[in-house]
């Protein structure tokens, strides 16, 4: 339970980093997060659910409702970014075969995040 809590905790802290780091992908670490709290404690759960951090990046994700373009276009950005390190480096190394295993896995993640994840569309709220 411990383990959870701690595994929890490091998702949660790189998570809000990577939200605020352009480089660093926040939505699966608050992924690992959610799991952990979930798995390890109702109160956790529950606390980890109300946050801001959850509720703008992976509520509507969790609930099958898919993730606002935004949302996509940030990941994909990110992953796109660190993903272009490594294969600059390996492409440096005249490493093709890895620099192919790379790209076929950059163009599944962006083909997932296009087509396979839902769009969710925010509704605006009326003005009073």
């Amino acid at each position: 339970m411990t383990g959870k809590i701690t595994f929890g905790i490091l998702g949660l802290g790189v998570g809000a980093l990577g939200v605020v780091l352009p480089l660093l992908p926040a939505f699966p670490f608050l992924m690992l997060a959610a799991f952990c709290f979930g798995k390890s404690s109702e109160k956790l759960d529950r606390w980890f659910k109300g946050t801001k951090l959850y509720k703008n990046n992976l509520e509507t994700y969790v609930k099958g409702q898919g993730m606002t373009w935004k949302a996509k276009i940030r990941v994909m950005v990110t992953v796109t970014l660190l993903m272009l390190f490594g294969f600059l480096i390996m492409f440096q190394k005249s490493l093709y075969i890895p620099c192919a295993i790379l790209g076929a896995v950059w163009l599944f993640h962006i083909l997932y995040f296009c087509f396979g994840v839902k769009n969710h569309v925010v509704k605006d709220k009326p003005v009073k």
